[in-house]
């Protein structure tokens, strides 16, 4: 099993043409709808709203086989971001604050920890909004050895107003952390006077495991003990690009545990590249769709 601790939200997309459209989102959410649509049993740990969007939230979760460990809804309101897509690229503004989205049942959480996990896949708006970022540092804390966490910051500088609490949670975190999976735009907010291999190795000084670098259509690499890697990106037709980050990190943690590779197996290099590989692939087709729409597990086995 594995645990997706996270945001929830409506991405209200605005097209150029003043079009809006609603597309269920946050970072733990889309990966939590990769990783299921790729086989693996995956349960979320976030709060929904009674609010129409919060139903739709929770009814996209259980279209795409995930399982909802939260009790039930709230009356909170849904989470919002407003996305401008322009070239493909998007740009983000946050509605979060006493949002449903943000909310996380602690007694839920332990409970499916205490039931046995092979992972824990947390990050983004999560560790930056309270209560959820709180209570998502302390569910690290109580992991057991053997459970695989990976951190995805997601970074969102607008809706982060205290980065240095921000960075410091990161750092407590990080010693516990066996994947960081991170962009460019993310290490250069968390480290701004860093190079990019510069702050992969900060963050693997710091305790990570190994870390994950993405570059849009650029290739991926890695870094971890006594190995750095480059995975080039399968070439698509971009429609978006909303949620092929998460799209990637979900691709990867599932191909990692579909395959049984623990903790020890990331100082492997091996493994790292073909799960790289797989989480490139899972990404690429993600681009080819409008909105946040990972790709099934027969998609991307029929895609050469």
């Amino acid at each position: 099993m594995i645990l997706v601790a996270g945001e929830s939200l409506v991405d209200l997309i605005v097209t150029p043409d003043g079009t809006v459209h609603p597309s269920p989102g946050g970072g733990p959410f889309n990966a939590a709808r990769t990783m299921s649509r790729l086989g693996q049993p995956v349960q979320f740990l976030g709060r929904f709203s009674t609010d129409p969007f919060g139903t739709r939230l929770a009814g996209r979760l259980r279209q795409d086989n995930v399982g909802i460990a939260s009790p039930g809804p709230v009356p909170a309101p849904t989470a919002l971001a407003i996305v401008a897509v322009s070239g493909g690229v998007a740009q983000y503004w946050f509605h979060l604050a006493g949002t449903a989205g943000i909310q996380l049942s602690m007694a839920t959480a332990r409970h499916a920890v205490a039931a046995g996990l092979a992972a824990l896949h947390i990050g983004s708006l999560g560790l930056v909004v309270e209560p959820m970022a709180a209570e998502i540092e302390q569910l690290v804390t109580e992991l057991p050895s053997s459970a695989l966490l990976l951190l995805d910051p997601n970074c969102r500088p607008a809706a982060t107003p205290d980065a240095g609490a921000y960075r410091s949670r990161i750092k407590r975190i990080l010693p516990r952390t066996d994947i960081v999976k991170t962009s460019v735009e993310d290490l250069r907010f968390l480290m701004p006077e860093a190079s990019v291999p510069e702050a992969a190795r900060s963050l693997l000084d710091a305790g990570a495991g190994c870390v994950l670098v993405t570059q849009g259509p650029g290739q991926v690499e890695a870094f971890g003990d006594g190995y750095q890697l480059a995975e080039p990106v399968p070439p698509v037709t971009v429609a978006d690009t909303v949620g092929a980050g998460d799209a990637f990190g979900g691709g990867f943690l599932a191909w990692w545990v579909e395959h049984g590779h623990g903790r020890a197996g990331l100082a492997d290099p091996g493994p790292m590249r073909a799960a790289i590989a797989a989480g490139n692939k899972v990404a690429a087709l993600t681009c080819t769709k409008v909105g946040a729409e990972p790709p099934w597990r027969h998609e991307l086995d029929g895609w050469d």
